[in-house]
């Protein structure tokens, strides 16, 4: 029997699961690849085992960090990425390496650093999740580590503070790399097909916060909001992966469902790649004149069956 696992992160609103856009890339993948995760809201990063968010717990094992979190899953045999060949991996790597240099400081701005998105959205919905009194201290702690992560990413020193030159060229970064996703996605489902994968996990993380969120200043969302097949991606997740309901809460009983379902899907999809492989080493195979068979009785039906009448992976 498998160990159970367990997700804690930050909670959601405006009909998100989570308004963390790396609580929402774990949740995300996991529905992908049907890993039955018990997902618990806790609201308060000092509650989490390692003091951060998300964290999976799983039995003795405690893991914190979206891409450490992703390859355990993985070694569970939950995996997204089943289907994606060689380049399609280096390519996944290479978006997800764009998204946190240039998609990432514009989100985190808009959040933590935009002073009127800070005080009249951000600041108070995270004070009100927290208990008192650190509803005092950590809004404006997770602001200061959002400042220092976008001047990291900057190659600047911590704890300084941004002129309005340099967050006017992060939302220039992060407009371009909106388009760059839109080009890439084009008209298909997912970023690789008919199916998500770790790359649309992570992308979906990012880019619902920004879809979402009702905030003041909006340079971020008005130019989101001008890219239909961005927008259509994330309605589609949430809607197809999540089930939302206005309130932003699954109806009763369906997260279990869906988790077998998604469980289910991946099964099938794993069983007919492995059928089509190996109808292609039979269509390569060297091929044969097949020979009469004079003493072949057909069955009372009128047709031969088969001893391999299923396939199993």
């Amino acid at each position: 029997m498998a160990a159970s696992m367990e997700l804690s992160c930050w909670g959601g609103d405006w009909g998100l699961p989570s308004l963390h856009p790396e609580s929402l890339t774990v949740m995300a993948y996991a529905r992908f690849s049907g890993a039955p995760l018990t997902v618990n809201t806790i609201n308060n990063s000092w509650r989490a085992p390692k003091g951060d968010l998300p964290v999976l717990v799983s039995e003795d094992i405690i893991i914190s960090q979206p891409a450490k979190i992703l390859n355990f899953l993985r070694k569970q045999k939950y995996n997204a990425d089943y289907d994606l060949s060689a380049k399609q991996g280096a390519d996944t790597l290479a978006y997800i390496a764009l998204l946190e240099e240039k998609l990432l400081p514009g989100l985190l701005h808009t959040f933590w650093i935009e002073a009127e998105n800070y005080c009249s959205v951000t600041k108070p919905w995270f004070a009100s999740k927290i208990a008192f009194p650190l509803s005092l201290y950590l809004p404006g702690k997770m602001s200061r580590e959002a400042l220092n992560r976008i001047l990291l990413t900057k190659g600047g020193p911590p704890l300084y503070s941004l002129t309005e030159v340099e967050a006017q060229q992060i939302y220039r970064d992060a407009k371009e790399c909106l388009n760059l996703l839109s080009k890439r996605l084009g008209t298909s489902q997912f970023f690789f097909g008919d199916t998500p994968t770790t790359l649309d996990a992570f992308v979906f993380g990012f880019l619902a916060p920004i879809y979402k969120v009702c905030f003041p200043r909006v340079q971020l969302q008005e130019h989101l909001k001008q890219l239909p097949n961005l927008c259509r991606f994330c309605d589609d997740i949430l809607t197809c992966y999540f089930r939302l309901t206005v309130s932003g809460h699954s109806p009763a009983g369906q997260d279990t469902a869906d988790a077998n379902l998604q469980k289910l899907t991946q099964l099938v999809n794993k069983e007919s790649n492995l059928i089509e492989k190996m109808d292609d080493n039979l269509r390569k195979s060297p091929q044969h004149p097949p020979r009469k068979l004079t003493t072949l009785k057909l069955a009372a039906g009128g047709e031969e069956s088969s001893p391999m009448s299923r396939l199993s992976p």
